[in-house]
């Protein structure tokens, strides 16, 4: 049956315990199950119908690699690292700790001198492509990506600052562990950036999603609309995020891991989370586009649930600004990321 909330995504169940989930990228396809004789009748029905190649258990597909053990499943893309670094020219650059530097600003720099803007962008569309296991790089990259219209040689230092990180964190991954109870839990995590455009002054969205041990969907955005304070910004972050966690909540029933109850979504910001559950604050948030609000109808269902936590425990922190070293590296390990080197 095909998924009606991903259109790649198709899933067969036969009872309570039985379930094939096949996963389809034009001629490329994955499947995996709990079931031995479902997926050898699948595999034979396939081979009966298309001419097809099995290429036994997955270790690369669509640029990502994978890497099967007993400590778990983990994720990464070392060899199309290695393909950008060679192809711009970075193969033997000096490896640096982090992707910007703390208290970079970067801005629209109208007396700078100018740059192929064409070989920047093919740039941040390799990034970009990289994001699908790095989700360390992706404010960094996000942030570089909005100054594609005109680059100058300001901006070009940045990429180059982030494809120096890449040299040194090319084997980094995520890695999926091995839940012990079978609990898949989805837990989200939101947070924005007040006013941190310098150009016009918008607010920058991050979530998180996490199940078990590694993230499995972030994002880092720039926000909409201008935002008049830190709840507001804060609120339209969470906002996004809700409307990610219905997705995911979606997909997961298909897939047999239904979520019970609401799905804990962690903020900083105490305003925010008082703002979701009740219009107390109705003066100074009347202006705020309606379709924000809709994070108040999913908290009065029981469907998402703000929760407060502690700034320095913020997940997605690394997901809307730049970082100290020893933040971004704690925070970068709460995503479940570490070294393929690690798990040898």
């Amino acid at each position: 049956m095909k998924c009606s909330h991903e259109h790649t995504l198709f899933v067969k169940c036969e009872g309570k315990n039985k379930i094939l989930i096949v996963s389809l990228y034009v001629d490329d396809l994955i499947y995996t199950g709990n079931n031995e004789q479902m997926m050898k009748q699948f595999k034979e029905s396939m081979k009966e119908k298309f001419a097809m190649t099995d290429l036994g258990k997955m270790k690369y597909f669509l640029g990502v690699e994978v890497n099967q053990t007993q400590q778990g499943i983990f994720i990464h893309q070392h060899r199309y690292a290695s393909e950008i670094l060679s192809r711009f020219g970075m193969t033997d650059c000096n490896k640096v700790c982090s992707p910007m530097v703390p208290g970079c600003k970067l801005i629209k720099d109208e007396h700078g001198k100018p740059t192929d803007a064409t070989y920047y962008k093919q740039m941040i569309g390799c990034l970009m492509y990289l994001l699908a296991t790095r989700p360390d790089m992706a404010f960094s990259v996000c942030l570089a990506a909005r100054y594609m219209e005109r680059p100058t040689e300001l901006h070009v230092a940045a990429i180059k600052r982030i494809l120096r990180y890449l040299k040194g964190t090319m084997s980094y991954g995520i890695l999926y562990k091995q839940s012990e109870d079978g609990n898949l839990k989805l837990v989200g995590w939101t947070d924005s950036d007040y006013a941190g455009d310098y150009d016009d002054r918008r607010s920058t969205s991050g979530y998180v999603f996490t199940i078990g041990s590694g993230a499995i969907s972030w994002c880092s955005k720039k926000q909409p609309i201008v935002t008049l304070s830190t709840t507001e910004a804060e609120f339209v972050a969470a906002a996004s995020c809700a409307c990610q966690s219905v997705w995911l909540r979606a997909i997961m029933k298909q897939l047999q891991q239904e979520q019970t109850g609401n799905t804990i979504v962690y903020c900083d910001n105490s305003s925010s989370i008082k703002l979701s559950k009740n219009p107390v604050m109705h003066g100074r948030s009347k202006h705020i586009d309606v379709r924000y609000h809709f994070l108040r109808e999913l908290s009065r269902d029981e469907i998402v649930e703000l929760k407060h936590c502690k700034s320095e425990e913020q997940l997605a922190d690394i997901m809307t600004k730049v970082l100290k070293l020893e933040t971004f590296c704690r925070l970068r390990e709460g995503l479940g990321m570490c070294d393929i080197s690690s798990l040898m």
